[in-house]
């Protein structure tokens, strides 16, 4: 009997309630949903690895189905074909992670911004600048991880030049209403793992020797890999919709 009564009572407390949680705590300021609300839908589950479960892979190696441009896949990654262009994403984007791998080429001579340069547009306006900047002298707007003329990176997180470099970068679109601008641009950036941009503001569409602007646009946008006549490579580009 009383290995029966340790049986019922193992049964009792391994059942869940199926809607844990409480509906007699304060609603949250900013929030329709209460402390620990029993009703609130729970995030979807996504499987974790070098490429999370619901990512869209752009790149994958080999497969450049989702892109316009006219750059060459081979050996795992795709490479700059100078004064082809840049290379644009078929699929558009507004808020967004995005993960891309990215190698300037080893040797040369050349300094500053003729030293491996390219750049990672979001939405096509916006651009994390590419860069050989490990051993290399330029502006500080323009080298290596930088919001191109706008924020310098934090810290040079550069690796050597041939060496396989990472940028991990979150991104908000701005926003529009009626013509003018709600809220501007928003965007944090790792560098090979490092925070080079902690949710820093984008001052408008990026350029060369001039002030960004704002002008309305849609609310997503291809990314845009730069032609800037270096051949830099890149592999491994997938992005998450947020």
């Amino acid at each position: 009997m009383r290995a029966m009564l340790c049986v019922i009572a193992i049964g009792a407390c391994a059942v869940q309630d199926p809607q844990p949680g409480y509906d007699d705590t304060p609603v949250l300021p900013g929030q329709k949903w209460k402390v620990h609300d029993k009703t609130r839908p729970r995030p979807e589950r996504v499987t974790p690895g070098d490429v999370p479960s619901d990512a869209v892979v752009l790149f994958d190696g080999k497969d450049l189905s989702k892109w316009k441009g006219a750059w060459k896949a081979e050996n795992g990654y795709v490479e700059v074909v100078r004064g082809k262009g840049d290379l644009v994403s078929t699929e558009e984007f507004g808020d967004c992670q995005l993960h891309i791998e990215w190698c300037a080429p080893a040797g040369g001579k050349a300094q500053g911004q003729a030293r491996g340069n390219s750049g990672v547009f979001l939405m096509s306006r916006y651009e994390i600048q590419v860069l050989d900047s490990h051993e290399s002298i330029t502006y500080a707007d323009g080298q290596a991880a930088a919001i191109y003329g706008q924020w310098p990176p934090l810290v040079n997180a550069s690796r050597p030049s041939g060496e396989w470099q990472s940028y991990d970068i979150v991104f908000t679109a701005p926003r529009f209403k009626d013509d003018k601008l709600e809220s501007p641009a928003y965007v944090t950036v790792l560098h090979n793992g490092v925070v080079v941009h902690n949710h820093a503001e984008i001052l408008g569409p990026t350029a060369h020797r001039s002030l960004p602007k704002y002008a309305p646009h849609g609310a997503a946008g291809p990314i845009r890999l730069q032609d800037h006549g270096d051949p830099v490579r890149y592999r491994n580009i997938w992005v998450r919709k947020l």
